[in-house]
């Protein structure tokens, strides 16, 4: 899978969460490897938005290859577990990588 195809998956995974209701939430994730990039996922008005760049006032950055972001996404890779054996790192507020990881699930 490519970063920008990842993305894509994001968006939709994203177009099916209902956000009314839900706390503001600005989580940059950073893909490592031989396919790499930076984008972001955003709860904003009800509204998830995904956008490929750097998101500077965020809550977080989540740091991981795209194999591992897949299995995050996909249910296969517990946060915790991931977090605690290094495949996932955090830069920022632990809570909301953690309700991030719930949201697209």
């Amino acid at each position: 899978m490519t970063f920008d195809e990842l993305v894509t998956k994001v968006r939709k995974l994203a177009g099916r969460v209902d956000a009314t209701g839900r706390d503001f939430l600005a989580v940059q994730i950073n893909i490592e490897g031989k396919e790499n990039g930076v984008f972001y996922v955003e709860v904003k008005d009800n509204r998830i938005n995904v956008e490929p760049y750097d998101y500077h006032d965020r809550n977080c950055a989540i740091t991981m290859n795209i194999t591992n972001f897949n299995k995050l996404i996909d249910g296969k890779l517990d946060p915790v577990l991931g977090y605690t054996t290094g495949k996932i790192k955090v830069d920022g507020d632990l809570g909301k990588a953690l309700e991030f990881s719930n949201l697209l699930k």
